[in-house]
């Protein structure tokens, strides 16, 4: 058995490759991870570098080709060609086919409506973002040209601000990156999904963001809320503003942001009308999940839903039955299909060739000291064209002291290859100065002509001295970008499409209170997982509970019948159900098994069993490692009556107890070493992702890790001065022999 198991531990370890060897007579061996970093880690960071992941001028390298492309064909200002001769040039820079080069034009178009500020000038169907089945033409049905906000990204492009590399078989150049006088990165929508890392990025408003940059160049400690209160995306909706939520994305890159649809009721007609959808949805998933809800019976007020869009725009028609009340149902729909959903955020960008993901700010202050770098190229640029002009004409100078001599010397030399160091030695210039003089057609060769040129020279010395000024000037360098960002935000500017709704509680869904019938209930939970439900004259009739053998009370709570339940388990997710879908039972039953009521996955516990009541305060969670998770209850709200939530609370430890409360309280910790540790729950602060791993409370000492936690009242605990503390974390005290005794311990729930 040994021997075996160690022929398995060599086998795990290292790859026999006589098979393929064997062709050449000899067999080699090759460690596991040393095979991966060979042949999966060139491809995976293909994919994150060139591929799956923006840069900081908002672009995938296969938008950027495109759009050189484009340019590079004089598509800027000249008319549309065929969308099939572009998809064609561009196979020269992007070697990937042209059904995906084909795809991503069609993304960047206006007719698709994907971008705000759409790249692509199209003609032709294109299809739509807001439709899943709406299939764009064929690349030879459609024409396009680059839209006039093109400009912002290739001004300058042929003054040195960007590095142009080789294509991919080193046939011609092409840009690393578009200098884009604006911060594109955050105004176009991109989403990528690369190996093991993906980026999703929301749009925002174009004016909002330029003023969010000139309001950070001016002041790094502003409060970005204040000029950039929210995304904005190119389908519209409404955006359900929440501070808190918005401050975190805004700081950490990551959260979701909740839209909603946009609605009319026309009452000639008794129908409503949807006219905008969230942009993470489509018309024909809302309309598959309201037939889906007419088919189950829940939704009975409907008697057509229909899809009525056209080129005006989209439009989905839901007829009503006469007396039904168009808000109440609208509310019922948001909570029960995608006309409410959330976009997720996930800010990650590749700088400087790494991927990071960053905050608004963080990628604003990227950004801008991109562009800086840009801006000093481009004035770097100019300084050495106007040098090399100031040059020629400082030459041009000196022969204007004996315009008569320098004919002279040409006419008198013999050969042509001598004219030029004939002339360096008679006016005591240089080569360049001497070519550029030799040049000089013969009718030119006259003062009038030469005292023009040199003219230009005090001019162009000025804006020399001006230009350095600007270099060495970085609050001239943040000018003269603060000055493109006004004239773009003039220039392309465009109201908002997605409406902020600030006041969350008059708009949240009304619960269906009236269809669920209402009265008090006590619920019985047992230690392996079942759960019953007994009405108040049930339970006054009923004798001693009933317990599967080996089974006991876990804990039992009063509370209604339209009361919902989160059930976590050890699988680190959540599911929440009603007592209203558990039937009414009986002492002398076992109930129902939660796992196979809601429908656990093989070998999934349940772990705790919370009640929220109104989701309005929080949900504490202990782990073993001694760190502990506040919560808020919102954060497990949901737009169905059940729903499996996967990663309800972090998987990094074991969860020993959860607890939810509406107001602070004196929390008790136990650890197997025999402390504990008393402190308040005001000391945590909430966090609004559930999987947060939390703050360590509990400071371990070898081999400990934490057993339970109740509140410090109902602990038992006689002298609680003595493990109270005021210091996060904290090893606490060793229990004393008074404090340790075999109490009745009631859980909050």
């Amino acid at each position: 058995m040994a021997n075996k198991k160690k022929d398995e531990q060599q086998n795990n370890k290292k790859i026999d490759t006589s098979g393929v060897m064997g062709l050449v007579g000899s067999t080699t061996e090759q460690a596991i991870s040393e095979t991966l970093e060979i042949n999966y880690m060139p491809y995976a960071m293909s994919v994150i570098v060139s591929r799956a992941i923006p840069e900081i001028d908002g672009f995938k390298p296969s938008h950027r080709k495109l759009l050189y492309t484009m340019y590079k064909m004089g598509l800027l200002t000249g008319g549309r060609t065929k969308s099939a001769n572009i998809v064609g040039q561009t196979m020269r820079l992007n070697p990937h086919g042209d059904a995906a080069i084909y795809e991503t034009m069609v993304r960047l178009a206006k007719g698709n409506e994907t971008l705000l500020h759409p790249f692509v000038d199209s003609k032709g169907n294109f299809g739509k973002v807001y439709s899943r089945d709406m299939a764009y033409a064929a690349s030879r049905y459609t024409e396009a040209k680059l839209d006039s906000i093109c400009q912002e990204l290739f001004r300058d492009i042929d003054s040195d601000t960007v590095d142009m590399v080789d294509n991919y078989d080193a046939t011609m150049k092409e840009p690393a990156l578009l200098p884009t006088t604006f911060p594109n990165v955050l105004v176009s929508a991109n989403q990528g999904i690369a190996v093991g890392m993906a980026s999703n990025i929301c749009s925002f408003n174009l004016k909002e963001v330029c003023d969010t940059a000139i309001a950070l160049m001016d002041n790094p400690d502003h409060d970005i809320l204040s000029t950039l209160p929210g995304p904005d995306f190119s389908t519209g909706a409404e955006l359900l503003y929440d501070d808190a939520t918005t401050r975190e994305i805004y700081q950490t890159g990551r959260g979701s942001f909740k839209l909603r649809a946009k609605w009319r009721y026309l009452k000639e007609g008794n129908l409503i009308e949807i006219y905008e959808i969230p942009y993470s949805t489509t018309s024909e998933v809302i309309m598959d999940k309201v037939a889906e809800l007419i088919k189950a019976g829940k939704i009975k007020e409907i008697t057509d839903m229909r899809d009525e869009t056209d080129l005006g725009g989209l439009k989905l028609t839901i007829d009503l039955k006469r007396g039904v009340d168009p808000e109440k149902l609208m509310q019922r729909l948001y909570k029960a299909t995608p006309l409410q959903d959330s976009f997720p955020c996930n800010f990650n960008i590749l700088i400087a060739g790494m991927p990071k993901v960053l905050g608004v700010g963080e990628i604003l202050e990227e950004w801008t000291a991109w562009r800086i770098d840009c801006v000093k190229r481009r004035i770097f640029f100019q300084i050495q064209k106007k040098e090399d002009r100031l040059h020629l004409l400082k030459g041009l100078e000196r022969i204007l002291l004996d315009i008569d001599k320098a004919i002279s010397i040409i006419r008198e030399t013999e050969m042509e290859s001598e004219v030029v160091p004939n002339l360096m030695i008679g006016f005591g210039i240089d080569e360049i100065q001497a070519n550029f003089v030799a040049e000089i057609k013969l009718r030119n060769i006259n003062k009038e002509y030469i005292l023009k040129q040199i003219k230009a020279v005090d001019e162009l010395e000025r804006e020399i001295a001006e230009l350095r000024d600007i270099l060495g000037s970085p609050r001239k360098l943040k000018g003269v970008i603060k000055k493109e960002l006004k004239a773009v935000s003039e220039k392309f500017g465009q109201p908002r499409k997605t409406e902020i709704i600030y006041h969350i509680d008059e708009i949240q869904p009304e619960e269906e209170a009236e269809e669920i019938p209402d009265y008090p209930v006590t619920v019985f939970l047992s230690k392996e997982g079942y759960m019953k439900k007994i009405t108040a004259q049930s339970l006054r009739m009923s004798g001693e509970q009933k317990f599967k053998e080996g089974d006991s009370l876990s804990f039992s709570v009063e509370t209604s019948n339209r009361a919902e339940v989160l059930v976590f388990t050890d699988k680190f997710q959540c599911y929440k159900t009603r007592l209203s879908d558990f039937e009414d039972s009986k002492a002398s039953l076992l109930g129902d098994y939660l796992p196979q009521k809601l429908g656990f996955e093989p070998e999934e516990k349940v772990s705790q069993v919370i009640f929220p009541g109104d989701y309005k305060g929080n949900i504490l969670f202990f782990f073993e490692n001694g760190k502990v998770a506040k919560v808020p209850l919102s954060a497990y709200e949901t737009k169905t009556n059940r729903k499996k939530l996967t990663g309800a609370y972090c998987d990094k430890s074991v969860l020993k107890t959860a607890m939810a409360m509406d107001q602070d309280i004196q929390v008790a910790v136990y650890t197997t070493d025999s402390r504990c540790v008393i402190f308040s729950t005001a000391q945590l602060l909430p966090k609004t992702t559930r999987n947060t791993q939390g703050v360590s409370v509990v400071s371990l000492k070898k081999k400990a890790v934490v057993s339970y936690a109740v509140a410090a009242e109902h602990s038992g605990i006689v002298n609680q001065g003595r493990y109270r503390t005021r210091t996060l974390p904290s090893a606490g005290a060793m229990v004393k022999e008074e404090d340790a005794q075999e109490k009745q311990i009631q859980f909050e729930v």
